[in-house]
This record gives C-alpha cells, structure tokens and sequence, in this order.
C-alpha cells in the first residue's frame, strides 16, 4: 500500500479494519509508509503476511537486497566489514540488525545527533557476535572496509530540515578521497535514488567499484524469493 488517498484508510476507516478487510482479499500485502507505528498496527489485525517495505525505523527488504549483492560480489558475509557513511536513518537499522545476525561487521560514521536508532543498535549489539560500531569520523570507518554504504541525506518527510541535514553532513560524502581509506576491492552499495553531487561523487557512482545497479537488481529477486516464502 502506498496511495492512502486510494483506498479506505486514507478517508477515516481504522487500520484494524482495513488489515481485517484486505485480509479476506489478498495472500500477502507490502506496505510502504512513514511511521513504523501504523505497519505495526496493521500487522498486529492482519492473518496474512504483512511485509515492511519501508518505514522511518527500518527498511528490511533493502537489507536483504544488500546481503544478496555483498554476497554475490564477496562470496561470503561472515566477518565482512561494512561502513555506512551518512545519516543514520531506517537503511542504517536494517542494516545494523542484519549485521548482527550473519557475523557481519559493521561501522557507522554520522554527525553528532543523526546516529542509528538507540534500540535497534543497543538490541543489536547486545545479540551480535560481530563489531558494531558508531562513530563521527568517515575516514576512520572507511578504514580496511570490504564495503562502503550510503543512502540520502534528507529523506521521506524531512524536507523541513533539508539545508540543515546537507550542512551538517557535507563532510560523509563518498568520493575518491574516502574510497582511498578501504581495501582496494572494496564495492560501493548505494539504495537509490542517489542525489549526485551530495552524499556521493558520479566519479565512484559510475567508477568500477560500484556494485549500485546489481544491488538494484537484486531487490527484486530478493523480493520474488521473499513473497514465495511467504505465500506458497
């Protein structure tokens, strides 16, 4: 679900009774919303599988996309080391948890007040049998990294605070620069859309570690795989 406008939730009905309602029409639904409140709500009046397709707290179905590309390019994810470069947003989450469950190590650099959710990194942590890390300098996170991830400054419903975000986080932008910190066969993951120019450079978008377009890819068949798991 992604227009409220077009169906009953966006014209007064309660979630409850559209998760009640869909439930007798569909084998599965994907939901694609700002607050992870109302995914939650859904789920919880749902009998069919609900999947989070995005939400301001995480972003799973991304996560899985980026597994199968690090995989396919690293043929492993125990002990890879991931840095995520930039705001700590719902990309950040999803991939601290999936970190935590398959060994893999992950450092994210963010300004100060744009750090990864405090309780999915604490839970994360807490259960990881990898390094999970949070820290302000890029460099230093770049440092060895068979992988350098990024996503937008500003995202979904932050437009408000859109000049504030792109100053704060000028200095996390992915280019050659920081590229020269990790291991000389490091890939570059981006979740698109990119805005070019700002978190990263056309030089490495487009350059020959960037592994952005098969990641894009491979969310659909991680999407394909993850419906007929759920459904047949």
């Amino acid at each position: 679900m992604r227009y409220s406008s077009e169906i009953q939730l966006g014209r007064g009905e309660t979630t409850a009774d559209t998760a009640r309602t869909l439930s007798r029409y569909l084998n599965a639904v994907v939901i694609r919303t700002f607050g992870h409140g109302l995914l939650e709500e859904f789920a919880a009046h749902s009998s069919m599988p609900v999947i989070n397709g995005l939400s301001d707290l995480h972003h799973p179905c991304q996560a899985l996309g980026d597994l199968m590309t690090i995989l396919e390019k690293k043929r492993r994810l125990k002990g890879i080391r991931i840095a995520y470069i930039g705001d700590g947003n719902n990309v950040a989450n999803s991939l601290i948890e999936s970190a935590s469950r398959m060994g893999i190590n992950i450092t994210a650099a963010c300004p100060e007040g744009y750090e990864p959710d405090s309780e999915v990194f604490e839970k994360a942590k807490a259960s990881a049998k990898s390094e999970i890390i949070i820290l302000r300098n890029p460099k230093e996170a770049a440092g060895q990294a068979d992988v350098i991830y990024t996503d937008v400054w500003v995202s979904m419903g932050q437009e408000k605070e859109a000049d504030e975000k792109r100053k704060r986080l000028k200095d996390y932008q992915i280019n050659s620069k920081l590229l020269s910190c990790a291991k000389k066969d490091v890939i570059v993951l981006h979740c698109l859309p990119a805005h070019r120019g700002e978190e990263i450079t056309d030089e490495i978008m487009d350059g020959p570690h960037s592994a952005v377009f098969e990641q894009a890819e491979n969310r659909l068949h991680v999407q394909k795989a993850l419906l007929e798991m759920l459904v047949v």
